[in-house]
């Protein structure tokens, strides 16, 4: 019969870090998880702080973060690169797809081919969007003026220019008239 009060659960309690089990944390989380220099980064100062840290000298984070970038197992071109193509797949626009590689931590140059992809696929982009939520040429009937304020809005926040999404807002259902790559 348990006396402790505690329903005969026991905390488990982490032991703190060394060098060694920060490596292996690394090397466990870009196994499970595409990830960038940053997020990596970020994880294992948070699991610095969570579990402490128990070697002689500083944690090395940014030292291993680069062992792992160095074998191969971090790039953030690539990242980038896929994060990019995902956003656009589900309708997102470059606005949106450059927000989410500014939170994942990559750098300018590392993302500058992911925006390009973005830039490059933005009508087919809008036009899933606009498909998703029943948005202009996809929607039953034509709007009122607050709906389709609504529609512009929701567009704007995935990340669409204005011209192309005022154009798909402004489209009649079933028409896709006016809405092109040139505008």
């Amino acid at each position: 019969m348990d006396q402790g009060g505690d329903g005969g659960r026991r905390e488990r309690r982490s032991r703190p870090l060394n060098q060694a089990a920060l490596q292996e944390l690394a090397f466990g989380y870009v196994a499970r998880f595409a990830t960038s220099r940053a997020k990596l980064s970020t994880y294992l100062k948070r699991k610095l702080r969570e579990r402490g840290w128990d070697d002689a000298g500083e944690p090395e984070v940014a030292a291993v973060v680069e062992k792992v970038v160095g074998l191969g197992f971090v790039d953030d071109a690539a990242f980038a690169g896929m994060k990019a193509a995902s956003l656009t797949r589900r309708g997102y626009g470059k606005g949106r797809v450059r927000m989410a590689l500014a939170a994942s931590g990559i750098a300018p140059e590392d993302g500058s081919d992911a925006l390009d992809l973005a830039e490059g696929q933005q009508v087919a982009a809008a036009l899933r969007f606009a498909e998703r939520k029943r948005i202009g040429p996809y929607a039953a009937v034509q709007g009122d003026m607050s709906a389709r304020q609504k529609a512009l809005a929701a567009m704007l926040r995935a990340g669409h220019p204005m011209d192309l999404a005022r154009r798909i807002v402004a489209a009649a259902p079933g028409s896709f008239d006016g809405i092109d790559a040139d505008g």
